[in-house]
Formats: C-alpha cells, sequence, structure tokens
C-alpha cells in the first residue's frame, strides 16, 4: 500500500484520482475498518498536513465554515456556533469517547456517513451545506442532498469534503441535540437534532430531524413549514412527530429493534420541543 501526506488541497486531490485511493482523515473509522480486512486501499492519502482543511471561520454575516480536518473536539467546544448553530456542537460533544473526540474530524464521520452519527441529523437540521472538491472543480451540496443511503453519500470518486458550511442562524433560536444509546458514546438507538425560534408564543423557526431511524436522517419540511406562525403545543407537536414515524425506515440491530426505534422516536421529539421552548422562555 502506498502512503501520500499531500501539503495542499490541490495536492491531495490529485493524489485520489489514484484507483484504489482512500482518504485518512482523523482515521477513527478508516484504520478500525482496515484492522478488520473490510478494506484495503491501494493508496491513502493522509491529509494531516493539509492546514487549510483544520480551520473553523466565522464570516462577517454569521456563515460558519468548518474545515474537514476539523476535530471533534475542536467543534463542541467551538464559541462561534451561535443561537440554532449550536446544535452542531452539542452533536459533537456526544461523539464517543475524549480519545475519539481528539482525534476523529467532521469530515471523515460525515464521509463514512454512518446513520446512526451524531453530525448528520445536526447538520440537516441546521440546513448546513457541504463543500466539496474533485478533479473537476469545487460544488456545494445541501445536507439533505449529501445523505443518501446507508454509508452512501452525495461524494464522487476522487472527491473530498473540503469543508461544512453553516448558515446564520436566526437570532434567538436555540438549538439542541439529544440522542438515546445503550451506554454513554455509544451510537444513537435514536437521536434528534432541531433548530427553534419562538416569538410571543408563536414559533418563527422550526427544524427537527430525526437519526438513526432509517438510511439518512429524517426531516418534514412540510410540515415544519405548516406550523411556522401559530403556537406549538401538544397537538402541533404530535402532527410533526406523526409526520416524521411516517418517514421512517429502521432496522433492527444489536442496539434496538425497528419497533422500538419507531415508539420512542416521536416521544424524543416531544421531549426535544418541550425542552426547547422552556430554554428560550428562560432567555427572556
Amino acid at each position: 500500500m502506498e502512503f501520500v501526506r499531500p501539503d495542499s488541497i490541490e495536492a491531495a486531490v490529485a493524489a485520489l484520482q489514484a484507483d484504489g485511493a482512500a482518504c485518512l482523515a482523523g482515521g477513527a473509522t478508516l484504520v478500525a475498518m482496515m484492522n478488520a480486512d473490510l478494506v484495503a486501499p491501494d493508496r491513502l492519502v493522509s491529509l494531516r498536513d493539509v492546514a487549510a482543511l483544520r480551520d473553523a471561520i466565522r464570516r462577517p454575516d454569521g456563515t460558519v465554515v468548518i474545515g474537514a480536518m476539523r476535530r471533534h473536539r475542536e467543534t463542541a467546544e467551538e464559541t462561534d456556533l451561535r443561537d440554532g448553530q449550536r446544535v452542531l456542537s452539542e452533536a459533537a460533544a456526544q461523539i464517543a469517547n475524549p480519545p475519539v473526540r481528539n482525534m476523529g474530524t467532521i469530515g471523515g464521520s460525515c464521509a463514512f456517513a454512518d446513520p446512526a452519527a451524531d453530525y448528520p441529523p445536526a447538520l440537516l437540521a441546521a440546513d448546513a451545506r457541504f463543500a466539496l472538491i474533485g478533479a473537476v472543480g469545487r460544488r456545494t451540496v445541501p445536507a439533505g442532498d449529501f445523505f443518501l443511503d446507508w454509508y452512501e453519500t452525495a461524494l464522487e470518486p476522487g472527491e473530498l469534503i473540503e469543508a461544512v458550511i453553516l448558515p446564520p442562524a436566526p437570532a434567538g433560536t436555540v438549538g439542541s441535540y439529544t440522542k438515546l444509546a445503550r451506554v454513554a458514546g455509544d451510537f444513537a438507538i435514536a437521536s434528534v437534532a432541531l433548530v427553534l425560534g419562538m416569538d410571543g408564543g408563536a414559533c418563527t423557526h422550526l427544524a427537527v430531524a430525526v437519526g438513526a431511524c432509517g438510511p439518512a436522517p429524517v426531516r418534514r419540511r412540510d410540515v415544519e413549514a405548516e406550523l411556522i406562525g401559530g403556537g406549538l403545543g401538544d397537538a402541533e407537536i404530535r402532527r410533526l412527530t406523526d409526520a416524521l414515524a411516517e418517514a421512517f425506515d429502521p432496522v433492527d440491530d444489536v442496539r434496538a429493534s425497528a419497533d422500538y426505534r419507531r415508539r420512542v422516536a416521536p416521544r424524543m421529539v416531544r421531549q426535544a420541543l418541550v425542552e426547547a421552548q422552556q430554554r428560550l422562555s428562560e432567555t427572556l
């Protein structure tokens, strides 16, 4: 196996064009898969020396650009994530354990696209976009179009994630991420990411994404839009949870049954929305 350590994004993209090439970011997932003989790249392209992929930048308009090599610990502690953008730092703080958070990267995790991982629902709720770069140039893909299926993304062969782009969250919104797991740090049985805004009892912003209940995170933008401008009581929350449940496609696995996920996830959504409203009321 050939090992390559480019020092620029362009050199990394060039190195990835070889047949059998794979990116090595933090190595939390890829190295474990190699040790288990699940994958055997012919060329390993390490991104460790690509400094441009490690930064997090807040633009004047409030947009935050997080380089693909940003560690989970750094994202969890990121002070430039404000209002509803905090959903991402809350998700990062619940990934695995301290050693993994010190090693793993946001780009590596998202490229692997485990449906039970913490980033996908948080990025979907935050309306994030992925900045991708390959041999034919750069493009951006919304989070909702990036996670396609079980461990499948919109990345084309030879492309890599350059950054994750979070748009400005409406002022006064709150971001929240909760997950149910067998033990602390495990992958989710089900997870809920949301961004919520309220004004005088009326919902001004609503984004709810559920993870680990299908091949990709689930969100119902159509129902969210219908609830904007009104209250968010039991009936409205039930309307949203019912719509989300219709879109679930969970499986039985070692963590839980599909039936259990269908039962517990709507309850988690309800609880998360009630707690988010309480958090907003405490800030007034």
